[in-house]
């Protein structure tokens, strides 16, 4: 399967690391455009005067694993594309270019479901997509989610739990369904 990633899935780093950890496990194919990290890189901003720099260096380890995952369009397929909200327009056009098979996004109002149907492509969040690897893969998604606890628990000052963790990250269904 072939999903095109958007930029409020790939900034947060447990979200992130879930993802394509999954796409490593269920064998799918990542994508993104330059202009999807530079939004990332430039959001990152947000988090203090190193924050770009980080994201930057994050940028450059993911292209490093997914070499062939950056995709770029037409000129011309952004403009005569329609969304509720024209900022989004190249996600869809990266999309349509890298024939993606569906969109992960946390932001659905932006992206209706018969709009994106009518390109070919659909849109699925993050738990959801992440909840369907478990019920199709548990062992391998269990090894990546215990791979990403320990790291966090040892850069965190906090003790985590697989729920707590994934609830955090904004994956209820996925941190219920990698808990039992």
């Amino acid at each position: 399967m072939k999903l095109l990633f958007d930029t409020c899935v790939l900034y947060p780093t447990v979200m992130r690391a879930a993802l394509m950890g999954a796409c490593k496990v269920m064998g799918w194919r990542p994508m993104w455009s330059d202009r999807i990290l530079e939004e990332w890189a430039r959001s990152a901003r947000k988090l203090g005067p190193l924050g770009e720099d980080h994201a930057r260096a994050e940028i450059a380890l993911l292209q490093r694993d997914w070499p062939q995952a950056c995709i770029s369009y037409p000129d011309g397929l952004e403009a005569r594309l329609y969304l509720p909200d024209p900022a989004d327009r190249h996600v869809l056009a990266a999309a349509i270019s890298g024939s993606a098979d569906k969109i992960v996004t946390l932001n659905n109002k932006d992206f209706p479901k018969n709009t994106l149907w009518e390109e070919g492509v659909d849109r699925i969040d993050p738990d959801r997509l992440l909840f369907d690897a478990v019920m199709e893969n548990h062992t391998g998604m269990r090894q990546i989610a215990d791979l990403i606890l320990s790291e966090a628990n040892q850069m965190s000052h906090d003790t985590w739990t697989h729920r707590s963790l994934f609830k955090k990250a904004r994956l209820p269904k996925f941190a219920k369904a990698i808990s039992d």
